[in-house]
């Protein structure tokens, strides 16, 4: 319900601030003011990714959590996304994900409410990764199941082979 009451709220805001920023400044300059933050928000995302993006290497060359620098890319991309749509609030709002300190505080208010069960690098002992079983699986193998035992199913044809229509080349010739 909360993202339906954003998509309608937020456009309504835009064009109650354009309305008001036109009105009191004129059209020109209203327009001019969008491209310009659409400008220099470009400019602060492309420096703010790139430092993102040498954290997050930094981070995974030191095998630690890449938690936090990818959290704080996604929060420069979004800031991107709402730079780049023509907008007062939304300018604001983007240039305020720009913030670190804004993003810090985004990120600890998001961990009170995003639970992580488990964090693993590298190829370990631990359980493999993929989709959690339903209830009722039974992770021990089937009795007798060793790893010469494994089936694979499946379909077969018997072809028959054609005499070939051409002549080997050099290359295939043995």
């Amino acid at each position: 319900m909360w993202l339906f009451a954003a998509f309608v709220a937020v456009p309504l805001i835009e064009i109650a601030l354009f309305i008001s920023v036109g009105g009191w400044i004129g059209l020109w300059p209203t327009l001019l003011i969008v491209i310009v933050t659409a400008l220099i928000g470009t400019a602060l995302v492309r420096s703010q990714g790139a430092q993102a993006m040498r954290d997050l290497r930094s981070s995974l060359d030191r095998l630690s959590d890449p938690t936090e620098p990818l959290a704080h890319g996604a929060m420069i991309l979004f800031s991107g996304a709402l730079l780049l749509t023509p907008g007062f609030f939304t300018d604001a709002v983007g240039f305020l994900l720009l913030v670190p300190g804004v993003r810090v505080a985004v990120l600890r208010e998001a961990r009170k409410r995003v639970r992580v069960e488990r964090f693993a690098m590298g190829g370990g002992a631990g359980p493999r990764p993929g989709p959690r079983p339903g209830p009722g699986f039974d992770p021990r193998p089937p009795r007798g199941a060793g790893p010469d035992d494994r089936v694979i199913e499946g379909e077969w044809e018997e072809v028959t082979p054609r005499r070939p229509t051409h002549r080997p080349s050099g290359w295939t010739q043995h």
